[in-house]
């Protein structure tokens, strides 16, 4: 494979006629830049994919180096609910003293776990971490920010992943994407094994509580759900059963007005099926507390199945039957892999596969 050369401040400098200095200041000092001059580099820069080079400015300022974890719309400061049901049911949930921190349905989640591997594993091997979050669609430019501080940046998944410049960021730092099958780009893929997980949950369903109806919950907007889904079609057809053209309910979390209204006109038409498979544990808490408003009983009228095994899944009532992905480790390996690249992009794309397990629990009617 040929490598292609970096971009370097010089090349920038040339196309935009101007001093080396002054892209510095661009991105440094911005406020000092003329604005029709900041605009001239920053176009250059786009034009040629540059991203300023932490590791020869952390060389030069005799720092240590810094590892970026970036996320968007991952974080709630409350559970998900229109009314705040879920907030005034905590009760609910047993050992929960009322005042006694945050609700165990709002954190810790998936990213919280990921993001306490990745900063364990950067605190031994002598790694800062610059966190970096957004919620917005333009996040583009926020994310360039975060790379130029930064010798190598893990991603969480997100809506607006594909609008990011990876192909850009590839170039300049090593890459690690999170929850993220295979790609074109030159960076790293780290996965659970979202076919075996479902698999499991399938084959427990099937053969345990002789379910023969299954419908799906998510959002296909992502690669795990994506992926889920995929899996729970595979494995109803090898079984013989019926297989869902799309899933019940899309559970978009973008629009809080129309979060499971195909649920919802399930239970009013008498359409729903023995259980109920959610893309995630999140997702999971929020179609429980739907099917108790309606007066139905988990597992007796529905079963439904969780993914990820976040804390709130084993100590919620009824305990939630879900697959474990080992997020911790996930975060883990992502600091490692971008820390022993030490600021040199990768050549190929790698991926990644961490393995799941099922843990039985009461909401689908065992324990």
């Amino acid at each position: 494979m040929v490598f292609m050369r970096r971009t370097t401040v010089y090349d920038v400098a040339e196309r935009a006629g101007v001093s080396t200095a002054t892209v510095s200041f661009t991105f440094r000092r911005p406020d000092i830049v003329r604005p029709e001059t900041r605009e001239r580099v920053l176009a250059a820069a786009k034009e040629l994919d540059y991203v300023p080079n932490a590791n020869a400015r952390g060389l030069a300022r005799g720092q240590t180096g810094v590892l970026g974890l970036y996320s968007f719309d991952m974080l709630i400061d409350r559970p998900l609910d229109d009314e705040g049901d879920f907030a005034a049911r905590e009760e609910d949930i047993p050992h929960l003293d009322e005042g006694d921190g945050p609700s165990v349905l709002a954190y810790p989640l998936y990213v919280d776990e990921v993001q306490r591997g990745f900063e364990l594993e950067s605190w031994h091997r002598g790694r800062n971490v610059l966190l970096g979050t957004t919620a917005l669609t333009g996040a583009g430019e926020d994310i360039m920010e975060v790379a130029g501080r930064v010798d190598g940046l893990a991603v969480f998944p997100s809506r607006y992943s594909d609008m990011l410049p990876f192909r850009t960021l590839c170039r300049n730092i090593p890459v690690v994407r999170l929850s993220q099958g295979a790609v074109e780009d030159p960076l790293a893929c780290i996965t659970c094994d979202n076919e075996s997980g479902i698999r499991q949950i399938v084959e427990h369903l099937i053969l345990v509580h002789d379910v023969r109806r299954v419908e799906f919950i998510g959002d296909c907007s992502n690669y795990d759900t994506c992926s889920r889904f995929a899996a729970l079609c595979k494995y109803l057809h090898d079984r013989g059963l019926e297989v869902p053209t799309r899933p019940l309910d899309d559970n978009s979390m973008a629009n809080a007005d129309v979060r499971l209204v195909g649920l919802c006109e399930a239970i009013e038409n008498g359409r729903l099926p023995q259980a109920l498979v959610c893309a995630n544990d999140q997702t999971a808490f929020e179609v429980i507390q739907v099917l108790r408003d309606a007066g139905l009983d988990i597992p007796h009228d529905v079963i439904v199945t969780g993914f990820d095994g976040v804390l709130a899944s084993r100590v919620m009532s009824p305990s939630l039957t879900t697959v474990r992905q080992p997020m911790e480790a996930m975060g883990r390996l992502a600091a490692r892999l971008l820390d022993e690249q030490a600021g040199i992009p990768w050549e190929t794309n790698k991926c990644y596969q961490v393995p799941v397990r099922l843990l039985v629990r009461e909401s689908c009617g065992c324990c």
